[in-house]
C-alpha cells in the first residue's frame, strides 16, 4: 500500500469515526426536530401551537427528574433501581406530616431528605461489594412496604399545599417545568464546571484509574446515588403534587420511562459519559410522540409500544457504534504505526 492510499484510508476512518460520534452525541436532536416536523404536518392544527408545547413539556416534566437521576448513577456506574420506592416514600412522609399539621415547607424538606438518606444507605451497602442492581432492588421492596405501612395501604388525599410545585402556573408555564429547568440547569453545572462533577463522571470512566490517582473513588459512588436519591424524591413530591395526594404504590413504569429517556440520550451503560441536556430532550422525545398519538386518537398503549421500540434501537446503536468507533480507531492507530516503521526503515 502506498504511503498516499495509507493517508486517505486514515482520513477516512477519522471522518468515519467523526460521523459515529456526532451520531451518537448529537442525533437525539436530529430525531426530535424530525418528529416535531412529522408530528405537525399529520397532527396539525392542534400540535404545532405554543399551548400543545407547555402541555408536552409538562408531561415530559415527571419523566425528565426521574431521568436526571437515572442517568447520574450510570453516569458514575450505580444504576438505581429503587427509584419507585424512594418517590412514593418520599411522597408518603411528605403527605403524613401536612395531615398531621406540620408546615408545608417541613413536609418537602422531610420527603427530600429521605431521598439523600435512601440514597446514601444504597451507596454504603454497594461499597460493601454488593451488585447495585441487587440492593436497590431491595431497597425499592422495603420502600414499598414502608410507604404503605405509613399510609396504612390508602392514599394520602387533601395536600393541597403542595399545589405551587404542581398545578399551579408561572408566567404560563405550569411549575413541574420551572422544577425541571432548574433541576437540569444546576445539574449540568455541577457536572461540566465543578471539581466534583467532573471526578464523578470520571469515577464512571475508570473507577481505579481514578483512585490510583489519589481520589476518593468510593465517595463519588455514594454521591450518585445521594444525587440519584434526592431526584426520585423531587420526583415523588411533584407527583404528589400534581394529584394532591401521596400514593403508596410504588409505579414500576418510572424505571421504564426514564431509562428509556436517559439510552435515548446516549449515556453509556458501562459509565463515564452522559449528558443531562441530551437527557432532557430524551423524555421530551417521549413526551411528544405520546402527546401526537393522542391527538390522532391513537390508543394509549401503541406510545408504549413505540417507547419500548425506541429503548431497542438506542441500546443497539449504541452497542453499533461503540464497537464501530473502536474498530476504525485501531484500524487507523495500527496504519499509521505501520506508516511510520516504513518510514524510519
Amino acid at each position: 500500500m502506498t504511503m498516499a492510499a495509507v493517508v486517505g484510508r486514515t482520513d477516512s476512518d477519522q471522518a468515519h469515526v467523526r460521523w459515529l460520534v456526532f451520531a451518537r452525541d448529537r442525533g437525539i436532536f436530529v430525531l426530535w426536530a424530525l418528529l416535531l416536523i412529522g408530528f405537525s404536518v399529520w397532527a396539525r392544527p392542534y400540535f404545532g401551537t405554543v399551548d400543545n408545547a407547555i402541555l408536552i413539556a409538562n408531561a415530559a416534566a415527571l419523566t425528565a427528574v426521574f431521568a436526571a437521576g437515572i442517568a447520574v448513577g450510570i453516569i458514575c456506574g450505580a444504576l438505581d433501581l429503587s427509584i419507585p420506592g424512594t418517590a412514593a416514600m418520599a411522597g408518603c412522609v411528605c403527605g403524613w406530616l401536612m395531615t398531621h399539621d406540620v408546615p408545608v415547607w417541613l413536609g418537602i424538606a422531610a420527603g427530600l431528605a429521605v431521598g439523600v438518606v435512601v440514597g446514601l444507605v444504597n451507596g454504603l451497602i454497594a461499597l460493601r461489594g454488593f451488585n447495585p442492581i441487587i440492593v436497590t432492588i431491595g431497597t425499592l421492596s422495603v420502600l414499598s412496604g414502608l410507604a404503605s405501612a405509613l399510609a396504612a395501604g390508602y392514599t394520602i388525599p387533601g395536600l393541597l399545599g403542595l399545589e405551587f410545585m404542581g398545578t399551579r402556573r408561572y408566567a404560563g408555564v405550569p411549575a413541574p417545568v420551572w422544577i425541571v429547568a432548574a433541576l437540569f440547569l444546576a445539574g449540568t453545572v455541577f457536572l461540566t464546571r465543578t471539581r466534583d462533577g467532573i471526578r464523578l463522571m470520571a469515577v464512571g470512566g475508570n473507577a481505579e484509574a481514578v483512585r490510583r490517582s489519589g481520589i476518593h473513588s468510593d465517595r463519588y459512588k455514594v454521591l450518585a446515588f445521594v444525587i440519584s436519591g434526592f431526584c426520585a424524591a423531587l420526583g415523588g413530591l411533584m407527583t404528589a403534587a400534581l394529584v394532591t395526594e401521596a400514593n403508596p404504590a410504588a409505579n414500576p413504569g418510572i424505571i421504564f420511562n426514564a431509562l428509556t429517556a436517559v439510552a435515548l440520550a446516549g449515556v453509556s451503560l458501562s459509565g463515564g459519559r452522559g449528558s443531562l441536556p441530551r437527557v432532557l430532550v430524551g423524555a421530551l422525545i417521549l413526551g411528544t410522540i405520546s402527546n401526537g398519538l393522542t391527538l390522532k386518537g391513537i390508543q394509549p398503549f401503541w406510545a408504549t409500544t413505540v417507547t419500548g421500540a425506541l429503548l431497542l434501537a438506542s441500546l443497539g446503536l449504541e452497542k453499533w457504534v461503540s464497537t464501530t468507533v473502536s474498530r476504525r480507531l485501531v484500524t487507523t492507530a495500527a496504519a499509521s504505526a505501520h506508516t511510520e516503521s516504513k518510514d524510519q526503515a
